[in-house]
């Protein structure tokens, strides 16, 4: 695969405490691409994918060393604004986390932070986002209701439109359907399949199909360890290394 890199990562160790989570990671994660990572649960996935956007700095007693670029930035780098960066990366979490207001105000609640107030350039915000995730057409009547009105599948799209509303490069993905029923779980694929050709997107996930269905770029990890990474097609069609081939036929998991 032949492609400009987005985030570059090299030799990254990530510690809990005594526990390392993560060995000597190297890998280029390419732009305006889906890459998703693959492997049991435990292997690191998570860590790895919050390692882009510094939210494992939240949990006590990490550290780590090595280097993530992104454009060419270390984020690491203990003087770097992390509002910066993590205004780069919209996060879409396990669960949907919609915030205690309305549909309306979930959309514009980034935009605002950022310094948008006039009310005509906040509505056409929300409806752009709503429209994007596909959500406009089935809450534009009730976009003043609360958002923990919504079903969990439009709660997710919800949250997807609010990630989009700050402008970010990049979109990570933590298992982001897997509280989802089949339907709904759909709609968010199909919309990471429309938005790859804007977005670098980066998806953690333990359903094979899914990212057979997804990805340009995979990276499968096995307890920390990068195992092998390549485009989809190698490593879902003619894996290089053991353990990989072992985890796609189901022999390890």
């Amino acid at each position: 695969m032949t492609c400009k890199t987005h985030i570059c990562v090299r030799n990254l160790d990530v510690y809990y405490g005594k526990e390392q989570a993560l060995k000597n990671i190297t890998v280029n994660i390419p732009e305006k691409k889906i890459t998703v990572i693959i492997g049991p649960s435990g292997c690191g996935k998570t860590t790895l994918l919050k390692s882009f956007n510094r939210l494992i700095d939240l949990t006590d007693g990490v550290r780590y060393t090595g280097e993530i670029l992104v454009d060419n930035e270390n984020i690491l780098d203990p003087k770097i604004e992390l509002t910066a960066i993590r205004k780069k990366m919209g996060l879409l979490s396990q669960r949907p986390c919609p915030l205690p207001m309305s549909i309306y105000d979930n959309v514009a609640y980034g935009p605002r932070i950022h310094g948008i107030k006039k009310k005509k350039q906040l509505d056409s915000i929300v409806e752009y986002h709503l429209k994007e995730v596909g959500l406009w057409e089935e809450v534009e009547k009730r976009l003043k209701e609360p958002a923990s009105m919504l079903s969990v599948g439009q709660q997710q799209r919800l949250c997807f439109a609010r990630g989009l509303a700050v402008e970010p490069e990049i979109i990570l993905g933590d298992e982001p359907t897997s509280a989802l029923d089949p339907m709904s779980s759909k709609r968010i694929e199909e919309k990471f399949l429309e938005l790859k050709s804007k977005y670098t997107i980066v998806v953690v996930t333990h359903i094979l199909r899914q990212a057979k269905r997804l990805a340009d770029y995979v990276l499968f990890l096995y307890f920390g360890e990068l195992i092998e990474h390549g485009p989809a097609a190698q490593i879902f069609e003619n894996p290089q290394q053991e353990l990989t081939r072992e985890y796609m036929k189901g022999i390890i998991s």
